[in-house]
């Protein structure tokens, strides 16, 4: 696609449809030539934008198609697969000041807001009137829910909850030919027409921009208790964990895992202990519910499961002050692993829950193989797992030789085992080149097709998933 670029009389004409200068000085270009995935090398764009309103981010895209200008959204930046970096260079259209609650609707337990609210800000208002938002990325102090929303962000809830896709129920969309559309609404059914509410949430930016999300909120459980539970090596956490549901017959809220470099990276960062901190692996296992009688039974059944499969102790935390400790520790460290190794790669596979220890045991087997180092953590019971390459001390030239490798036999050995090579982060970039290991040409086809019917000019967010 030979696109088209942006000159001295295009961006005058650029900033004459907007209300918020736009920017092109180095430091602006540089902060938003790349998201938090750490190998990827950052693309400067020509500009960056900063729409305010629906109606501005449509004529941005009429703009861009008039000139063949590629438009790259941005939500916070907190994305982990190079989605909101802008391939092509052109227009990065970040929605930081598209940040409003636009309607607190109690009644039908749903909210509507723009693209750059912080997600955690809506966790907290749905809080403060006993509701809760499901949708609970680990990221969610510091992601937007249009950047949710884009990759379908899963977190550390989804086996009660679900991924975010299950909690939106409308949005307003303009579309790459700058068109303005709405999908869905209020309504709890809804057959008219095509599901596009679900086609549009993980699509990583491709087929339409989010201006307006309408999600739905649930009555907030009264009682909340999350156990704590070190294990001797990974091999043992990890095996347990397709037994605890089944042997207690307790559906938790969260079952995480976190191998014991994982968590003593936290620890060190966050300048905290943590019980049995030497511990090969720990798991975190939260439930809910609405009387202190059956949380008790609840989390009691869980605990005893947890040690009869080789559990160390079962601590438990049965206030918000314990409870925001350990969640803490487990949600610093992405955060942790960028301060103290900045050269890795985090991959996000996901396999069928009883699979999880074969995973782990053949990325061990991978790490050794090409001679680097590697943590795992992750949300242990949906199957997503963080599988994460460190360089450590090993060349630069044999880190760039071996990670490729090291990153097609996880992928590899992840198909093998029913699973899929991104859970909740997304294809962008990073894992555009393997899609086609799990997915064959027919689905590419459509894929593609689709991309084709929303944006025939390819101007939305091209060179992510699939190339045309």
């Amino acid at each position: 696609m030979n696109y088209g670029r942006l000159n001295a009389d295009l961006i005058e004409e650029l900033q004459s449809l907007l209300n918020i200068p736009v920017k092109y000085d180095e430091e602006s270009l540089d902060r938003y030539s790349r998201d938090e995935t750490a190998e990827l090398k950052a693309v400067r764009p020509e500009v960056v934008t900063f729409p305010v309103s629906t109606q501005e981010v449509s004529e941005i895209m009429k703009f861009a198609n008039r000139h063949l200008i590629p438009v790259t959204p941005r939500g916070a930046g907190t994305g982990l697969s190079g989605g909101a970096v802008p391939s092509y260079r052109g227009i990065v259209m970040s929605f930081e000041k598209m940040n409003r609650i636009l309607e607190f609707d109690e009644a039908n337990m749903m909210i509507t807001v723009e693209p750059g609210v912080i997600t955690g800000e809506i966790q907290k208002l749905a809080d403060r009137h006993n509701l809760v938002y499901g949708g609970d990325p680990c990221s969610s102090e510091s992601s937007s829910i249009g950047g949710n929303v884009a990759e379908n962000a899963g977190g550390n809830k989804v086996m009660k909850y679900g991924p975010t896709g299950y909690h939106v129920y409308g949005l307003e969309v303009v579309l790459p030919s700058g068109e303005i559309t709405y999908f869905g609404g209020k309504r709890l059914k809804d057959v008219s027409g095509l599901d596009f509410v679900h086609l549009m949430v993980g699509s990583e930016g491709t087929l339409g921009i989010v201006t307006k999300i309408t999600l739905r909120l649930l009555p907030k459980p009264k009682y909340s208790v999350a156990l704590l539970v070190p294990y001797p090596d990974i091999d043992t956490a990890i095996a347990a964990v397709p037994g605890l549901m089944s042997g207690s017959g307790v559906v938790p809220t969260s079952l995480e895992f976190m191998d014991g470099s994982s968590i003593r990276a936290a620890c060190s960062f966050l300048n905290i202990e943590f019980p049995y901190a030497d511990a090969g692996a720990h798991l975190i296992i939260e439930v809910e519910g609405n009387s202190k009688d059956s949380i008790f039974d609840d989390y009691v059944k869980l605990g005893e499961a947890a040690i009869e499969a080789g559990g160390l102790e079962a601590f438990v935390a049965d206030n918000r002050n314990t409870r925001d400790k350990l969640w803490k520790a487990r949600k610093s460290i992405a955060e942790a692993l960028a301060a103290i190794s900045p050269v890795h790669s985090m991959e996000d596979v996901s396999v069928p829950m009883a699979n999880i220890p074969k995973l782990i045991k053949r990325s061990e087997e991978i790490a050794k193989k090409r001679g680097l180092e590697m943590i795992a953590f992750g949300h242990a019971g949906d199957g997503n797992v963080h599988v994460t390459f460190i360089k450590g001390d090993l060349p630069q030239e044999d880190w760039d030789r071996n990670l490729p490798l090291a990153e097609k036999e996880l992928f590899d050995e992840t198909t093998e085992l029913g699973g899929c090579i991104s859970g909740e982060h997304g294809i962008g970039i990073k894992r555009k080149k393997y899609l086609a290991s799990i997915v064959d040409e027919a689905q590419l086809d459509l894929i593609r097709g689709i991309k084709k019917a929303f944006d025939r000019n390819n101007i939305l967010n091209p060179g992510k998933i699939v190339d045309l």
